[in-house]
């Protein structure tokens, strides 16, 4: 139960885009066509997803003080937190370049959509948020960080996935012009920030 509540809360109530405005540059430049916008999203909840548990891993096996005792008596004091971020990114770095290479290979017209923005998932500060998130949280095990990992991802599909939707049917509006394009953008994205507001009284 407390593993359901993580991930319905990690999707609605602390989704990384309305509630941290994290991954907003991908978010805001990729949600002009919902087909893009949904490759885009399942890249980015693939990445959380196996992320989140190897970070895990990462943090409480090696990072942590005291995290090297298993390797004897002369590594109990010994303390790598210092080198969370380097290898929290290098983890991220080599998943997106696993992603990046099995959707070039297996969706080539999703590759040239995406274009920069697939291996700019490496500095996706979403992804990177979660892993933080991750250890200040100090999950108990990684199977709770994986599924707040696929919260995490599933909250920012969804996210895309309907400003996407909802910036195809703004192509058919009479809009201002001075608010054509990003300045649209910005009021849709806070007015679905909002909405996402209603959910903060979930609880499970």
């Amino acid at each position: 139960m407390e593993n359901l509540n993580i991930f319905i809360r990690s999707i609605f109530v602390d989704n990384m885009i309305f509630a941290y405005f994290l991954g907003m540059c991908s978010f805001l430049a990729v949600s002009k066509n919902v087909k893009t916008s949904f490759g885009l999203g399942i890249a980015v909840s693939f990445v959380l997803i196996i992320a989140l548990p190897v970070t895990w891993c990462i943090n409480q096996y090696i990072l942590v003080p005291g995290a090297l005792s298993w390797l004897g008596e002369h590594y109990k004091d010994a303390d790598l937190s210092f080198l969370g971020l380097i290898l929290f990114i290098s983890v991220i770095a080599a998943l997106v370049q696993i992603v990046e290479m099995v959707i070039e290979k297996y969706s080539p017209s999703l590759y040239a959509s995406l274009g920069i923005f697939l291996p700019l998932i490496a500095v996706n500060c979403a992804i990177l948020g979660a892993v933080l998130f991750m250890q200040q949280r100090d999950f108990p095990n990684p199977w709770t960080a994986t599924v707040y990992g696929a919260g995490s991802g599933v909250g920012w599909l969804v996210a895309i996935t309907c400003l996407a939707a909802i910036r195809e049917r703004l192509d058919q509006s009479k809009i201002p012009a001075p608010l054509r394009g990003i300045g649209i953008t910005f009021i849709i994205t806070g007015l679905m920030g909002i909405a996402f507001m209603s959910f903060l009284g979930i609880k499970i």
